[in-house]
């Protein structure tokens, strides 16, 4: 017997838990082919590599986000991991759109990038699969370049820095990726 079938867990529970897990954060992006090639992104802490050989990664988007259905409409999307001090960028691309952010993208294989994110991926989308109120996209890799900026860490319902020391750093922001 399945252990969903028999037990419930409680919504404020899991996400608790699933908080203290300690992340970085990205953005995936892709050009929404439903507006004319626009730009589209999203904030997401679900994301990890999949595989080396070949080279993949997943990401894991909700199926009631904006960002899910321009997912499976195209074949390749970005994603950008943040440097510590890009907790702006990741609340514009959680549903707290700020005008005066300036945001500049480059192409990398017709995919959009953040350019100043400090580290940027292109994929292809290889699979995907239905995971409860969630898909899991595998993507694999057609281009990826880092630099040396420290990464922005989201824990415990926060945004975190690293100290020089590699200790986490606390932080006030509060923001809800699930």
């Amino acid at each position: 017997m399945s252990t969903a079938t028999t037990h419930k867990i409680d919504q404020r529970l899991f996400r608790r838990v699933m908080s203290r897990f300690a992340t970085g954060v990205t953005v995936i992006t892709l050009h929404n082919l439903e507006f004319g090639e626009a730009v589209r992104g999203m904030t997401a802490n679900a994301f990890m590599s999949g595989s080396l050989d070949p080279p993949l990664l997943v990401v894991s988007v909700a199926k009631r986000a904006h960002m899910h259905a321009a997912m499976l409409a195209t074949k390749r999307f970005g994603v950008n991991f943040l440097a510590e001090t890009q907790e702006e960028v990741s609340e514009h691309f959680a549903g707290r759109p700020n005008p005066k952010l300036a945001l500049a993208f480059e192409e990398s294989h017709g995919v959009p990038l953040l350019a100043d994110a400090c580290a940027r991926i292109a994929a292809e989308t290889m699979a995907h699969h239905e995971c409860g109120d969630h898909t899991v996209f595998i993507g694999h890799i057609l281009s990826m370049e880092a630099d040396d900026r420290t990464p922005l860490i989201y824990h415990a319902g926060r945004y975190r820095g690293l100290d020089r020391d590699g200790h986490i750093d606390h932080r006030v922001s509060v923001l809800e990726f699930w």
